[in-house]
């Protein structure tokens, strides 16, 4: 059972990089600072870094403080999660990875009687609803800080450092992705037996990701880089450096939450500098419902399908 838990954790690894290749790469391609097939190549051997290095303390929130996991549990709320993040990205709405695990995980843990810890939750939760507006305010500032200082440079000068800075914001949250939101997906694989197989596994999921990004990603990029507001590779960097800083500080405390949404937020916070109506008010309200529908409708049906499935067992 073990195995075909893994098997589905990497199908969900496919749907990460179909859905959230694009908050590492939407800001850089909407801009115009890298061409799209070049930036997957970038953001896949990052994400595998990100897994390696420092996605430990979120694997160990979802997969072990989180809900007493066993394989059945991780098998059907996986399987839901990835059909409906692959599911919001042909819809070309951007979906939190996270919320989408975490919401199937307690939804099938609560159908079964599993322990669930509902003060591990609470503290997931209210790093959900933080980190956006922490994306919001550092991008926000930083955008601030920009104009009041690089401005004074040359338009050349300000050009090529402005590159190489949105390339490094882009690594930042690609790197993310991996400490992150794949240590989301992995969290109850790595925790219910598979240690012993674990890198193996980072290697093949980071594979994955990169072959949905290959393959679907250019749909929600559409969305994030150019549908929210309009971006220069000014307030692009700001906006992605924001949403990164935001995303490594909840990641140091171990908190899984969206690199979707705090990149939505960074954006938000840079169109904010420019002025309200710079914003697409419309299409931030059909994220927000988006935000609460996710979980929700994920925990529900897990819920629902684990019920039937141990009934029929």
């Amino acid at each position: 059972m073990t195995e075909i838990a893994v098997i589905v954790s990497i199908f969900i690894a496919f749907g990460i990089g179909s859905n959230d290749a694009s908050n590492a790469l939407s800001i850089c391609v909407g801009s115009g600072i890298i061409k799209l097939k070049k930036a997957i190549l970038f953001f896949g051997g990052l994400v595998f870094f990100g897994i390696m290095l420092q996605g430990s303390k979120v694997m160990k929130t979802v997969g072990k403080n989180l809900v007493d996991v066993n394989c059945n549990i991780i098998i059907i709320a996986l399987t839901i999660s990835a059909a409906l993040i692959i599911f919001s990205n042909w819809r070309r709405l951007p979906l939190s990875t996270t919320q989408v695990i975490t919401g199937s995980l307690i939804g099938s843990a609560v159908s079964v009687n599993a322990r669930v810890n509902f003060l591990v939750f609470s503290k997931i939760f209210i790093s959900w609803a933080i980190s956006p507006f922490v994306a919001v305010i550092f991008s926000f500032l930083l955008y601030k800080i920009l104009e009041k200082t690089i401005s004074r440079f040359s338009f050349f000068q300000i050009e090529k450092l402005l590159r190489i800075f949105l390339l490094i914001s882009g690594a930042l949250i690609s790197y993310n992705t991996g400490a992150n939101e794949l240590a989301t997906v992995l969290g109850p694989v790595i925790h219910s037996g598979a240690e012993a197989n674990k890198i193996y596994i980072f290697f093949i999921s980071s594979l994955m990701i990169f072959i949905g990004a290959m393959l679907l990603s250019h749909r929600v990029i559409e969305t994030v880089g150019k549908g929210i507001t309009t971006l220069d590779p000014y307030s692009g960097f700001a906006a992605q450096f924001g949403a990164g800083c935001s995303v490594l500080f909840f990641t140091f405390l171990g908190m899984p939450v969206s690199t979707t949404y705090c990149i939505i937020g960074g954006i938000t916070g840079v169109g904010l500098t420019k002025g309200i109506h710079t914003v697409k008010l419309s299409l931030i309200k059909r994220i927000a419902i988006n935000w609460i529908l996710a979980p929700s409708l994920a925990f529900l049906i897990s819920y629902l399908v684990t019920k039937i499935i141990y009934i029929l067992i």
